[in-house]
């Protein structure tokens, strides 16, 4: 009844229409500006900068998972980040969820990955219990940062400007 399957490019539009409810269902609406072609671009053309399954019951897209490797200096290792996991509301409680980061972990392990982390929103206690059942730990001790595009361009900015005028 369950399968799980590497996204392909005519999917596109499936993953942009589950990433579009998982922000509302995160009450993050209003930052999506991600397109169709965006993931077609950043999921399918190379350099690939994630990946993503999907997961269908009895033939009905139920949800997502989208991920990318990254790399952990303390380990020397590669790690698997997921960036997004989400199962429909009417497909929930099936065991997709469980399922889709099992398939991450196979495939974690399979690349010699050293850990595998992702973010958890801190009110949303359903998604904390189902992590915390699986024998994830949260890392209280670290504070996530994050600088938006303004940011980027700014900070780029003064990368710039020094090259261009190097301290004497």
């Amino acid at each position: 009844m369950l399968k799980i399957r590497d996204a392909v490019r005519s999917d596109a539009g499936v993953i942009h229409s589950l990433v579009s409810e998982l922000a509302e269902y995160e009450r993050l609406a209003h930052a999506m500006s991600a397109t169709e072609a965006d993931f077609a671009r950043t999921l399918f053309d190379e350099p690939r900068v994630a990946r993503a399954l999907i997961a269908e019951w009895e033939g009905a897209t139920a949800g997502l998972a989208i991920y990318f490797f990254n790399y952990s200096t303390f380990l020397a290792r590669p790690g698997l980040h997921l960036e997004d996991l989400f199962v429909r509301p009417g497909h929930r409680k099936l065991g997709i969820g469980r399922r889709l980061l099992a398939e991450l972990a196979r495939r974690a392990q399979a690349a010699g990955c050293g850990r595998m982390e992702w973010a958890v929103l801190d009110w949303n206690e359903p998604a904390i219990r189902f992590y915390r059942a699986l024998g994830a730990q949260p890392l209280d001790e670290w504070t996530v940062f994050r600088l938006e595009r303004s940011g980027i361009a700014a900070l780029a900015g003064e990368a710039r400007a020094e090259d261009a005028h190097p301290a004497r």
